[in-house]
């Protein structure tokens, strides 16, 4: 039998067994605070003052619990229960940033790669990126889910296993990106987009959930890569490659010497997001957008720092693709309280919530929406709002878009 987990509520020590829930640990302090608390007369909150779903995993000994008693005004905010099953939309996500710890287990004994545990929640806490430094130190961890993915059917069955799991959490539509470039020299750039490929359909008939694929190029790597990657990725602009993108560390890298390949996507009829505004500041924004002509902006958490740009992305209606945990991760904000979300959203910027990396950092898109709800004050209104932004920027045809629109309105109204 496991080690139980020792955590701490109110200040009181508390053992738990492996596998609680932070309301069995708030129910083994004290049952009538329980009863509040399942009753809705108190809140749970964590060492740093931050809101805890009571439905949340304990995940690690020493966590601290403070179980707040107040009178509530308004409604009580919404629970990650009632969230999962809203209808969602996703624009942000890393394939490979998403792997099922157990398969890459399977995985890696099949293919002889070492990885740094070998047990799914070893390996889970492994390359959980909770205490990186910045982005270059959050990438770093990547190295060990692309040691698994060199092979056809490893792409594939990770593609698939991604969808399946997004139909899971009532994700209608996802836009997931990876880059071929890091498949070489395994796999030719034709195998390193067929496979997924193949992977989305299947998942695709089985749960209904659809999904583009967003090819990736690195800032790191030289110009002439990035080139190649627009030249393959247009011959797939219509069987599944939905657009182009240009990843990797930020600082030091601008996106304009990627320029050509940008210019060479457009052209072929793929539409353009880019990373920016996360480890740089908002002249990285406005180089994407005026010299690389991207549509979308991944992250943009910066873009507050030249309210001219700020401006004109509202005036242009450049959506956002906005990650709130990876954010705190990569140290673009110092904690999620700090993040601009909100006020982007009420400043009429087309942000959107997105998870960037499930595996990496912890998260599914549904905790993204409740720690939004709770961390930032983000109403039920303004997360439907998000959620309608991200239906409208999504790269699908138009009368897909507003296809996509009309059913999340529907499902929300009958869960109303």
């Amino acid at each position: 039998m496991s080690d139980p987990l020792r955590v701490f509520v109110n200040e009181r020590a508390v053992d738990v067994p492996r596998g609680a829930a932070v309301r069995d640990a708030v129910r083994r302090h004290d049952r009538a605070l329980a009863d509040l608390l399942e009753a809705g007369a108190a809140r749970v909150t964590d060492a740093m003052g931050r809101a805890v779903d009571a439905a949340d995993p304990i995940r690690e000994s020493g966590a601290v619990f403070r179980v707040v008693v107040s009178a509530r005004r308004g409604p009580a905010p919404l629970s990650k229960a009632v969230l999962r099953r809203w209808p969602k939309v996703e624009l942000h996500v890393h394939l490979d940033g998403c792997l099922r710890p157990v398969t890459m287990l399977e995985l890696a004994r099949a293919q002889g790669v070492r990885l740094p545990a070998d047990t799914p929640e070893g390996l889970a806490d492994a390359l959980s990126t909770r205490n990186a430094h910045s982005l270059e130190e959050y990438l770093q961890t990547y190295q060990y889910t692309l040691s698994v993915m060199q092979t056809p059917e490893a792409l594939e069955r990770i593609a698939y296993e991604f969808v399946l799991d997004a139909a899971a959490e009532n994700i209608r539509y996802v836009e997931v990106r990876y880059s071929p470039l890091l498949h070489r020299p395994a796999l030719t750039l034709t195998q390193a987009i067929d496979a997924p490929l193949r992977g989305i359909e299947r998942a695709t008939v089985e749960t209904g959930t659809r999904a583009g694929l967003i090819v990736c190029a690195i800032r790191t790597l030289p110009p002439e890569t990035s080139l190649d990657l627009a030249h393959a990725a247009a011959d797939y602009r219509s069987a599944g490659v939905v657009a182009f993108d240009l990843a990797g560390a930020e600082a030091g890298h601008p996106a304009r010497d990627h320029a050509a390949a940008f210019r060479h996507a457009a052209a072929h009829g793929l539409a353009c997001t880019c990373h920016a505004g996360e480890a740089e500041g908002a002249q990285s924004i406005d180089e994407a957008l005026h010299v690389c002509g991207a549509g979308r902006i991944g992250h943009g958490t910066r873009l507050g720092e030249d309210p001219e740009l700020l401006a004109e992305v509202v005036e242009r209606a450049i959506p956002l693709e906005m990650c709130l945990t990876s954010n705190v991760h990569t140290h673009a904000v110092a904690r999620v309280e700090a993040h601009p979300f909100r006020r982007y959203l009420e400043q009429g910027v087309r942000v959107s919530l997105n998870t960037d990396g499930r595996l990496m950092d912890g998260i599914t898109l549904t905790d993204e929406y409740h720690l939004a709800h709770t961390a930032l004050g983000v109403t039920p209104d303004q997360l439907k709002q998000s959620l309608l932004n991200a239906c409208d920027a999504t790269f699908l045809p138009e009368a897909d878009k507003v296809a996509l629109a009309e059913r999340v309105k529907a499902e929300l109204e009958d869960l109303a």
